[in-house]
């Protein structure tokens, strides 16, 4: 399944770090920024993560959540999310639900074998629940700033 550009997304809850849920729907009014990584405190997560949170005031005044989403468990997540400061919440999706409807699992290679992973990929949602942009096979350097950039351009609109 893939979303479409200007359709509304699927509603989803989830678990997230600090002993919450996230439920899209609850977020409507706001724009909603979720990005997919592969995993927990490695090196690229790290980084695109922290770009995230050194630009989370500017998103916040675009009135747009930021989430993070992997295959991680919540402890995991949890731990990620101390660790860097992180100041936005981290999904935990083991079932690959949210991965699923986002349709961010892909065949990929690391040292000639083949595996499913999450392929990092973000999605810009409008306030309306919109899918807005999308960004797939993501390069982490620069990308927060664009995502944020297309966040104020959202927000002006």
């Amino acid at each position: 399944m893939s979303l479409e550009i200007g359709a509304v997304v699927p509603d989803f809850t989830a678990p997230a770090t600090d002993d919450t849920e996230i439920t899209l729907s609850q977020l409507r009014g706001k724009q909603v920024v979720i990005y997919f990584y592969p995993k927990a405190s490695t090196p690229g997560c790290t980084t695109e993560g922290g770009d995230f949170r050194d630009r989370k005031a500017q998103f916040d005044a675009a009135n747009t959540v930021i989430i993070g989403v992997s295959r991680d468990g919540i402890r995991a997540q949890q731990n990620f999310k101390n660790k860097q400061e992180f100041n936005f919440a981290l999904l935990s999706d083991k079932d690959e639900t949210v991965c699923n409807l986002f349709d961010v699992i892909k065949l990929k290679k690391l040292y000639g074998k083949e595996y499913m992973g999450i392929e990092r990929s973000t999605f810009l949602i409008d306030s309306d629940g919109k899918l807005a942009q999308e960004w797939r096979k993501v390069k982490v350097k620069d990308h927060a700033q664009e995502v944020l950039e297309a966040a104020q351009a959202l927000h002006q609109d």
